[in-house]
């Protein structure tokens, strides 16, 4: 498909203001880490814009650039964070009791992250409900407390000098619920923000008011947030992009991996167990049933998708899949994803497969937001708005338009997320057909 002649990217100059609702363990993991990196004491290990290249033309062109170099991203210099959250401690403070970093490095950050301090949280309890604070905003409504957060945007966006800001939720996994009557559209979404319309939970409220302000929201955890009538509703009026939702990080990250491979190989799958351990305030909060069913949709969605039993009835129809989360504080922030894979091949022989990864949920979840804060900063920058279905790669259960299905296959949605790339940039999209090097004279294009 050619380019766009049209397509201008307007270049990011100024300071990018990245707003982040939840200051624990992944938010100051991410603060900390980018400081790290600007100073020269750390690496963007896990960032695609940061150490990833794109080939452009063919393989013997030899045209692999850093996507850095290729697109024009937001510098690390120019990011300046501020957050909210309902403990009051400062991203430094915060960081130390998250336990994720070493103290060694985060001392060689203090001055950078002291001055973070969080703002006054909205929360409800009925949302999250293993987790009591006191910064927490007062209100008459939940309209005014939207107001509230649209209140700081604007005094950030001043005492930053930020030309652009994004917003992306770093916060507790609030609990399962499905859309009410009062998202099924814009009036409805606003008349029951000033009637206190208990469908509407803190995180579509930080949505709105980001949408209001015109700042680009993703949405890091899989509870409903955006992937709403009402909020898209807004963000197509205001031509603000949004995505989501839930970062891809450890045990999807992996079932993402091996599914893609399975069913390349038409293998078959009878059954895959999934057990999780972690403690910190992510395990705390999912040690909530309400919690946890939020969690657990996100994570079953993916191998439904992936392996498509309605195409492969013989291969994927009597699958029988289990996840399980247990908290386990000894554990902290690294997290143990166990998975029990019973497979069969050639003429039904069974085999199996085992995984156990011992990852770190915000050394993983680091990158994801700081990739996401420059591509969502580009797609505003390119006038894209509504939902960024290219920016699949980096959540468990991407949004997608009505009537979709989501990609779940990582290697897909890298292909689309580069193609994009591409495309935006003018140069022609990569299918990998390979035969034009095989393929002269005559015979070409047979």
């Amino acid at each position: 498909m050619p380019a766009k002649p049209n397509i201008k990217v307007a270049p990011p100059d100024g300071t990018l203001g990245v707003l982040l609702p939840g200051m624990g363990a992944v938010t100051t993991t991410f603060i900390a880490g980018v400081e790290a990196v600007k100073r020269g004491i750390g690496k963007p290990i896990g960032s695609l814009t940061q150490l990833a290249t794109i080939r452009l033309g063919k393989r013997t062109d030899a045209r692999s650039p850093a996507i850095k170099d290729f697109v024009p991203l937001a510098d690390l210099t120019s990011l300046k964070f501020a957050g909210w959250d309902i403990f009051e401690d400062n991203s430094y403070e915060a960081a130390r009791k998250a336990g994720v970093l070493e103290s060694s490095l985060l001392d060689k950050v203090k001055d950078a992250m002291e001055p973070i301090r969080p703002m006054k949280a909205v929360f409800d309890n009925d949302y999250v409900r293993r987790l009591h604070g006191t910064n927490v905003k007062q209100g008459a409504s939940k309209m005014e407390k939207a107001e509230m957060l649209m209140d700081d945007i604007r005094s950030f966006r001043e005492s930053s000098g930020a030309s652009r800001l994004v917003m992306v939720w770093c916060g507790s996994t609030e609990v399962f619920h499905t859309p009410a009557a009062v998202h099924q559209s814009l009036k409805d979404f606003e008349r029951g923000l000033v009637q206190n319309d208990p469908e509407i939970s803190p995180s579509q409220i930080y949505a709105y008011a980001a949408l209001k302000s015109r700042v680009p929201y993703a949405n890091g955890a899989p509870h409903l947030t955006v992937d709403t009538p009402a909020l898209l509703e807004l963000a197509k009026q205001l031509e603000v992009p949004v995505a989501g939702k839930d970062f891809k990080t450890g045990q999807t990250f992996m079932k993402t991996l091996v599914a893609p491979g399975l069913k390349a190989r038409m293998l078959g799958v009878a059954g895959w167990f999934s057990n999780n351990i972690l403690g910190n305030r992510d395990g705390e909060v999912l040690d909530d049933p309400g919690s946890f069913k939020s969690k657990e949709e996100s994570k079953l969605s993916a191998l439904e998708q992936i392996l498509q039993p309605e195409l492969y009835p013989d291969l994927y129809s009597n699958m029988y899949h289990k996840v399980r989360i247990n908290y386990y504080p000894p554990r902290g922030d690294a997290k143990e994803g166990w998975d029990n894979i019973d497979i069969f091949g050639w003429l039904d022989y069974p085999m199996q497969i085992k995984i156990d990864f011992l990852c770190r949920d915000s050394i993983l979840a680091a990158p994801l937001v700081l990739d996401l804060v420059l591509f969502m900063d580009l797609a505003q920058r390119v006038g894209m708005s509504g939902i960024q279905e290219w920016l699949s790669f980096y959540f468990k259960s991407p949004m997608v338009k009505e009537n979709l299905y989501p990609e779940h296959d990582l290697f897909i949605q890298l292909m689309k997320l580069k193609n994009t790339l591409r495309y935006l940039m003018g140069e022609e999209q990569i299918t990998h057909f390979g035969l034009d090097y095989y393929m002269n004279g005559d015979e070409q294009g047979k």
